[in-house]
């Protein structure tokens, strides 16, 4: 009987692991950030089978590769049988790594046979294992069976996205018509998540989210992240995490939630070399990237450059009332757009002793964003032309950011347990000022005017982290941080006349902020798993803040606070083949940089921005039910959500006091929101080699504030709407390595507390070409072919009524190459932890 049931245990084990499929979306490797797995969520529990056999203390290990594409095999079956009655003694699962241990085994003759679905079962004969032998069979290939590999592609695919208790795993290495482009045009792709034209990206219709590279902050996402996802190569991201219900180990901001970019690493051993280029009528991008590890050291060296270059034109039509006045504003604006951006690091792990090891790192990027306009306005007052103004303005965008990190992670004997301390300095330096010609509609120069704006934003961050299985089934997790962080800016603004010398503007003086910003936080995490396949995660987290924060006029008075956050997380996994997840959690949203700088901001006069120092931050309640299952070749994710914002942090316009026809915005807490909606997702194949998949998101918000009267004081004022996003993509496979991909993604209009942000559409085209056993490829792609789009957004209140309409020119066809260059063979990867910075609001609505 006991025999039946270790076969029993084995087919199921063979069942758990038909759902991965090798070397494709399914060999997709959830990490930590670093590229490599951690014991935690992902750990695959090994099968501590009963038997009639005698128990021992000799063990055998050994890596399940692929023979032909020289990578792990993740969950193969390993069996090991007694030789001399041919009955089943023994048996357990590879890891994501190929790894697979089999403990307590008496001495004795015996062979070992590795099955997974879609290679050839291989058996190993006349294993001897003396009494504690410690047997280590090193790399043991599968070939690859080619009359099943069609049912591979079927049921593989379907891991393309990965559910897991707290979030959703888009694997992203497949992505034929992003090759070329960077991060934002992987995320365009990745259910639940929306990216604009400007790359400013939103989860489930709000961009109060946290973006990290592998696990990692940095502080240049802090600063934009639309700007840290154009530093980001397509080419080198292995997966995408949407975390909408982050655990407690996770820094408490991030009202909607958490993304983290998992970048490809390597786990191998040798010398290897991977060079990516393209060129096209938009952007051209070239990198280098390298890889060498040998015994205990482990060396990463990576270089990325990308220029980019387009042209947009914006009308803008807005009506205020100053002073009983209407005033009338027609502005026509054509810009062009010079961005140059790059990204290099190098990397270092090295393995102290069997349970130890450090890693370190450090990364350098720079931005280089250089826009210049030609504006023409024409202000009426009471419906009568009183004057026109031409003005060109060049705007620069300009950073630089280091980062710099040392981890140390020490495991033990027990799987899951480990200790581990990471740190983390960051530090961007960033220039944001723009010169300005006002002209004579004859083009004569009549005076100049600029702003200069430098920032520098750092911060240094030390944790550690403890966990510890309880049993099989749970694990304790516990862990203490803190950030310290300072924002420094300046500004000034300078005037001359035609020909004279820039002197200070003495109706703008000279502004100053020093933020500086402390945060110490606790956290403590369960998780448990019962025999009937629910998964409990509960947790809590405490975060205290303090800010000393000063402008040129003296201190900011701006109280500490402490916050208390809990999460829930619940999964329940049905026959195998559907998991259902209810999730709860509260997050924090602190205001970020550009919300925070008081630079008064008037490269166009007639629509100013500033920031405001005083913000607090903003607490969010979010609820989420999702249900993720297969039915036969068609896999479907769909969710509902809700998400209630108080003291929320809103974008708000008024006309100015002192400038005729103008608007001036900026960021106040006098806000609620909330969200209602649900996602659906499904990935189908049509054929063994042809694809499809989309999704589509559906969200009713209301949002609540104050806008400014008629008699100059503030009202109460709401607004609500049905907000509807969708993306749909397919990809075909053809012979002699030919493959063709094609995308399209729209968003509608989105609701603000003053009117709506226009709708926007983007799709793609493209074909690829491996050669030389898939070391190189060739591909061309093509996006949005059939012309540029229309945008338009509003904004009305009592005292102003504005309509913006931008006319974007973002067709762009691309040629792409790669090679691969060096060989390497298998080796397990180290373990290594980060730092997780999730806690900083990024400029912009927060809607």
């Amino acid at each position: 009987m006991k025999n039946i049931l270790t076969l029993v245990i084995v087919a199921l084990g063979m069942t758990a692991a038909h759902a991965q499929f090798p070397g494709g979306p399914g060999g997709m490797q959830s990490g930590d950030g670093n590229g490599r797995n951690r014991n935690t969520q992902t750990q695959q529990p090994s099968l501590n089978l009963e038997s009639t056999a005698p128990k021992g203390n000799s063990r055998i290990t050994g890596f399940v590769i692929d023979s032909a594409a020289t990578q792990a095999v993740e969950f193969a079956n390993i069996a090991l049988f007694n030789k001399a009655t041919g009955k089943p003694v023994d048996g357990t699962m590879a890891d994501e790594k190929g790894k697979f241990t089999l403990k307590s085994i008496a001495a004795g003759d015996y062979k070992l046979m590795i099955s997974f679905i879609g290679f050839k079962d291989k058996t190993i004969d006349n294993i001897k294992l003396a009494k504690g032998q410690e047997l280590d069979l090193a790399v043991i290939k599968l070939s690859p069976d080619v009359r099943t590999l069609a049912e591979v592609v079927v049921t593989g695919e379907k891991a393309m996205i990965e559910e897991k208790v707290d979030r959703m795993v888009y694997n992203a290495e497949k992505d034929l018509t992003s090759r070329g482009g960077d991060a934002a045009d992987i995320l365009k792709k990745v259910p639940m998540l929306s990216v604009d034209l400007d790359g400013n990206v939103s989860l489930r219709g709000s961009s109060n989210i946290r973006v990290l590279i592998n696990n990692k902050p940095s502080t240049i996402v802090a600063s934009s992240i639309a700007d840290a996802l154009k530093m980001i190569p397509a080419d080198l991201i292995k997966s995408v995490e949407v975390i909408t219900s982050p655990s407690a180990k996770y820094d408490a901001e991030g009202s909607a939630g958490i993304i983290n970019i998992i970048t490809k690493k390597s786990t191998l051993q040798g010398l290897t070399l991977n060079l990516d280029a393209g060129v096209g009528v938009r952007g051209s991008n070239l990198s280098l990237n390298g890889n060498y590890r040998q015994g205990k050291l482990g060396i990463t060296l990576g270089g990325f450059g990308r220029m980019f270059y387009n042209k947009a034109a914006t009308t803008l039509d807005q009506t205020t009332i100053q002073n009983g006045v209407s005033l009338l504003t027609k502005q026509s604006t054509d810009a062009y757009d010079n961005g140059l951006f790059g990204r290099y690091n190098l990397g270092f792990d090295y393995d102290l002793g069997k349970n130890q090891s450090l890693t370190a790192g450090v990364s350098f990027g720079t931005r280089n964003m250089i826009r210049s306009q030609d504006m023409t306005s024409n202000l009426f007052t009471n419906n009568a032309l009183t004057s026109t103004t031409l003005r060109d303005v060049t705007t620069r965008d300009l950073s630089n950011n280091v980062d710099m990190n040392l981890d140390y992670i020490r495991t033990f004997k027990t799987p899951g347990k480990e200790w581990s301390i990471s740190t983390q300095y960051s530090r961007s330096n960033l220039t944001n000022n723009f010169n300005a010609d006002l002209l004579s509609q004859s083009s004569t120069l009549l005076s100049r005017q600029k702003n200069l704006n430098s920032n520098v934003n750092q911060e240094a961050t030390i944790q550690t982290d403890y966990q510890t299985p309880i049993k099989a089934n749970q694990m304790f997790e516990i862990g203490a941080k803190t950030i310290m962080r300072q924002v420094n800016s300046d500004f000034s603004y300078q005037v001359a006349g035609a020909t004279g010398e820039f002197a200070a503007d003495a109706r703008n003086p000279k502004g100053l902020l020093n933020y500086n910003q402390n945060i110490v936080a606790g956290y403590m995490s369960y998780t448990y798993s019962t025999a009937n396949k629910y998964t409990f995660k509960v947790g809590s987290r405490y975060e205290y803040t303090t800010i000393d924060a000063q402008d040129q006029i003296g201190k900011i008075n701006i109280p500490s606070y402490g916050s208390l956050v809990p999460s829930i997380n619940i999964s329940k996994n049905i026959k195998g083949k559907t998991t259902v997840k209810a999730a709860y959690n509260r997050r924090i949203q602190r205001p970020g940089l550009q919300q925070l700088n008081p630079n008064f901001n008037a490269a166009n006069p007639y629509n100013i921005s500033i920031g405001n120092p005083n913000l607090k931050p903003e607490l969010t309640d979010n609820f989420e039910l999702a249900l993720s299952t297969s039915i036969k070749k068609t896999y479907l994710n769909a969710s509902v959500f809700s998400r209630s914002t108080n003291n929320s942090i809103m974008r708000l316009s008024s006309p100015s006091d002192t400038l005729a026809g103008a608007i001036i915005t900026t960021f106040e807490n006098i806000g609620k929101q909330q969200v209602v909606g649900a996602n659906i997702f499904a990935n189908v194949y049509l054929t063994p080699k042809w694809t499809l998949n989309g999704g589509v998101d559906v969200y009713y918000n209301y949002l609540e504030g104050k806008v400014q009267g008629l008699d100059g004081t503030s009202i109460n004022t709401s607004n609500s709407g049905v907000v509807i996003g969708g993306r749909i993509m397919s990809s075909l496979s053809l012979n002699k390595g030919w493959a063709v991909q094609a995308h399209g993604g729209m968003r509608g209009n989105q609701v603000t507390l003053q009117g709506t942000q226009g709708s926007f559409y983007m799709y793609s085209l493209g074909v690829r070409k491996e050669f030389n056993n898939k070391k190189g490829s060739l591909g061309l792609a093509t996006d949005n072919f059939l012309g540029g789009m229309r945008m338009t957004s509003t904004s009305v209140t009592p005292i102003l009524n504005q309509t913006m309409v931008n006319n974007i020119y973002n067709q762009n066809i691309k040629l792409t190459f790669s090679y691969k260059i060096g060989k390497m063979s298998f080796v397990a990867p180290k373990k290594t932890k980060g730092v997780r910075n999730d806690d900083v609001k990024e400029g912009g609505d927060n809607n």
